[in-house]
């Protein structure tokens, strides 16, 4: 079998940037993300937090490479979605004077003080990932939302079969993913579970996501809450899963529950609605664009735990209605979100970028 070459800068007209060690949510847009775009154009992956996507490149052949010529016109697709990725670009462009244009790419749900703003329109283009990013950005080039590879998120063939292979109790899962902190609604989910389970014996909850350390606390009142509404065996933390096994949580799941209080887009709810889930969101980021009320789910008003639980016995009061939700759920982000689509609306962006006169 003929191995897949790797790509040099040299050969390539784009590159992405991660520069966050950790993984988190915003490097797992660019891990779905950058092999669609490799697809489409010669692109590397300048990382920092060890995803293993091909053609990715170091530092030192940034610093190497970075002033040669681009295999068609004079320039390169510097593409950040963090300051400190846009400073080096910046400090590349500016002070080594390599042959960059620089993009940026905002989910931000607040306006950020002058030296980031500053930062940030030095662009030769701005993503705004939301119509409500691009409300606090000083000007932007286009709204282009989040995608999911439809064909790496997919349905189990058979959903209650797919829950009882978690080893867990009764027959319907609902799962919230993500940080465990308040602004994600964390509490607000272990409230809702803990007045809705009971009513109803054949759901469980889990819980996914990292709580860092300054959470702890958050998190231990959690726990007690739980413990005291005895639904230790019913409200279940599963950790900070692996991709991987976050897919097949997604698969095992009836409903998918995201009810941040404050949130920049928000990918999980629509890679469980392509894994045949329902969802049921809060009113941040891109979810009034992604549901559709009665359709793939649900959206209450955030931070409304009245209206949560309303959603939730409408949702879930006919578990067969859930279950067409969700196949309802995977048809609309095939049709209407898919990744493929992401990919071409920036690829078209760097093409206007690249052909801008200096």
């Amino acid at each position: 079998m003929k191995t897949r070459s790797k790509l040099s800068l040299r050969d390539a007209q784009a590159l992405v940037a991660n520069l966050h060690p950790r993984y988190a949510g915003v490097a797992a847009t660019m891990r779905a993300l950058v092999p669609v775009q490799q697809k489409r154009s010669p692109t590397v992956f300048f990382d920092r937090s060890g995803m293993g996507l091909h053609d990715t490149v170091g530092l030192w052949e940034v610093l190497r490479y970075g002033w040669t010529r681009p295999p068609k016109g004079k320039y390169r697709i510097w593409h950040s979605r963090r300051p400190l990725e846009q400073l080096l670009g910046l400090a590349l462009k500016y002070v080594l004077l390599q042959p960059w244009k620089l993009v940026y790419t905002s989910p931000s749900p607040r306006r950020h003080g002058w030296f980031w703003r500053a930062v940030v329109n030095r662009s030769s283009a701005i993503i705004a990932v939301t119509p409500s990013a691009a409300s606090f950005l000083d000007w932007h080039t286009k709204v282009i939302p989040h995608g999911v590879d439809v064909d790496d998120f997919t349905p189990s063939k058979n959903k209650l079969l797919a829950w009882q292979e978690g080893g867990l109790t009764g027959k319907y899962g609902i799962g919230i993913f993500g940080r465990i902190r308040p602004d994600k609604g964390t509490d607000l989910f272990v409230s809702a579970m803990c007045e809705f389970l009971p009513r109803h014996p054949d759901f469980t909850a889990v819980i996914s996501g990292l709580c860092k350390p300054g959470h702890r606390n958050f998190f231990d009142a959690l726990v007690r809450k739980i413990k005291h509404a005895g639904l230790e065996r019913r409200i279940i933390f599963l950790g900070d899963l692996s991709v991987e096994e976050i897919k097949s949580w997604f698969q095992r799941i009836s409903l998918c529950v995201a009810v941040p209080r404050s949130e920049g887009f928000g990918l999980t709810p629509l890679e469980a609605m392509a894994s045949g889930a329902a969802a049921l969101t809060s009113s941040e980021g891109y979810f009034p664009q992604m549901i559709v009320p009665g359709l793939n789910g649900d959206i209450v008003p955030t931070d409304n735990m009245t209206a949560l639980l309303r959603a939730l016995e409408g949702i879930c009061g006919n578990p067969e209605s859930l279950l067409e939700l969700g196949k309802q759920a995977r048809a609309y982000v095939e049709k209407h979100h898919s990744i493929g689509r992401e990919a071409k609306e920036i690829q078209d962006l760097y093409n206007e970028v690249l052909s801008q006169k200096d």
